[in-house]
């Protein structure tokens, strides 16, 4: 297909969902998803199958238009929670709860949330550019990507959390190992065989994500503050602008684009989450920025690149589905299983057969960035007034909200328990001077490593060396060891 056809087809597409009740509906997806990421624990995967039911008497290009909807708007939604409250709202929004609410507590809130619309409008654009123009090429070389190489992008993403250790090397490193430990609770991924479960049935399928970074986060803040007194009248800062300073607009720029193409190439690979390209564009950010020791203090670029990370992950992960018919996440599969429901089926022959389904789609997404734009700039301070009121009203609404959030997941008190546990202990380590990013990043990428080590284990029947003789493989651990040796040097410098 030649540029001239694809544009062609673009336009059609245009045309068929700027249509009435296309148009609808994505408004009613998009606004549907936003709810959805604002309420913790349920996130993308959950607010698409709670619609998936009701799709079932609309034409496919209806039904899937709504569905991409609630998935990039639920990523949106989970930032509002982050930099308000230190509330995540899906996994991908932990990122940004370490620089956005800080910057909420400044009074710089609508400028947190606002880069965060922009970010997120630019990304989702830079990415839905790429499928249109490179998708198919591209996901046939993400297809290269195997075992071996997802293992050395997962140790990747590991290195780069040692920006992320804080001011004690050996605390951070310490609460690294926690995180990885805690991964391991639960049946291994590979061969099924249970560890640490210490006889507890709840614990065979491991210990819940959100709930625990609900407890590092959300209950933390909480208990950090029951030690004053809540009737007295504390400062409330100003809410400022919802665009960032002047001087500031360069650094939020370059960090949008770069965020932009980290999220992008992200989502080309399969078994990538979310959360990894929000790990990286945050580790990027710290290690270019000229005052890497503000990072988690509020800095703007700390909000902006992972947030457009997060959007531009979710239109590059559409390539792999379309073209190839993979899908990249638990998200991905619930959208790819709306395509199939209504017999249009992903893959090689998905544009030529199917252009009046697909198109639609594309360019509802570009619509659909545009409508998270118009909603949340102009709410972005109308949302920020939430930081204005007092604690003692505040702080048992992010309770309920956050012990609905954690039961509605499994329906299981065991994982409110663990919040309420994992906020204890996250507290006191906090007291203590163990940083809980390392823990909360460790434990994301814990099961991926894992899964990545066994499958590698038996693809290379037990000799690892060879994994240097994939190009792939050699070029990520090129940036493995310049990211230790960074480390290493930083370490003697401080001595």
């Amino acid at each position: 297909m030649d540029i001239a056809s694809t544009f062609l087809y673009l336009f059609d597409g245009f045309a068929s969902a700027l249509s009435g009740m296309n148009l609808l509906y994505c408004a009613v997806g998009v606004i549907f998803g936003m709810l959805v990421g604002v309420l913790p624990g349920l996130g993308p995967t959950a607010g698409t199958a709670l619609l998936l039911p009701l799709t079932f008497s609309m034409s496919p290009t209806e039904s899937i238009i709504m569905l991409a909807g609630i998935y990039y708007g639920a990523m949106y939604g989970g930032t509002i929670t982050s930099v308000l409250i230190n509330t995540p709202g899906e996994t991908a929004s932990v990122i940004t709860c370490l620089d956005g609410h800080p910057l909420a507590k400044q009074g710089r809130a609508g400028a947190a949330l606002g880069v965060a619309a922009i970010g997120s409008f630019i990304g989702g654009l830079i990415a839905l550019l790429g499928l249109i123009l490179v998708g198919p090429v591209l996901a046939k070389q993400a297809l290269k990507f195997g075992p071996p190489e997802f293992l050395c992008l997962i140790v990747m993403g590991l290195s780069l959390v040692i920006s992320l250790l804080g001011r004690s090397v050996v605390k951070g490193l310490m609460s690294a190992l926690l995180g990885l430990m805690i991964a391991m609770v639960g049946m291994d991924p590979f061969n099924g065989t249970i560890r640490f479960s210490f006889g507890v049935p709840n614990l065979v399928s491991g210990i819940d994500f959100i709930a625990v970074s609900m407890g590092a986060f959300a209950m933390t803040e909480i208990f950090a503050n029951l030690a004053e007194d809540l009737n007295v009248k504390q400062e409330v800062h100003k809410i400022q602008s919802m665009f960032p300073r002047k001087d500031e607009w360069p650094i939020v720029m370059k960090s949008i684009f770069r965020g932009s193409f980290i999220g992008f190439f992200m989502g080309l690979i399969p078994g990538c989450g979310s959360s990894i390209p929000t790990v990286m564009s945050y580790s990027v950010e710290k290690k270019l920025s000229k005052h890497p020791e503000k990072f988690g203090t509020g800095v703007i670029e700390g909000v902006a690149g992972p947030e457009t990370a997060n959007n531009a992950f979710c239109g590059g992960a559409l390539i792999p589905m379309f073209t190839l018919g993979i899908p990249t996440s638990p998200a991905m599969a619930m959208l790819m299983g709306a395509f199939i429901m209504h017999g249009v089926a992903p893959g090689p022959t998905l544009f030529p057969e199917h252009p009046e389904v697909v198109w639609p789609v594309i360019a509802s997404m570009f619509i659909g960035n545009i409508l998270l734009v118009v909603l949340n700039l102009p709410l972005a301070n109308v949302w920020a007034q939430i930081t204005k009121i007092p604690n003692k009203y505040l702080f048992p609404s992010i309770i309920i909200v956050s012990l609905l959030g954690v039961y509605s997941i499994n329906y299981s008190l065991f994982d409110v328990m663990v919040m309420i546990i994992a906020g204890f202990i996250a507290y006191f380590l906090k007291m203590v001077g163990f940083p809980m990013v390392p823990l909360i990043l460790t434990f994301i990428l814990g099961d991926n490593l894992e899964m990545a080590i066994d499958q590698s284990m038996t693809m290379f029947q037990g000799d690892m060396l060879r994994i240097f003789q994939r190009p792939i493989c050699i070029v990520l651990i090129i940036f493995d060891n310049s990211n230790f040796l960074d480390f290493i040097y930083g370490c003697f410098s401080k001595t």
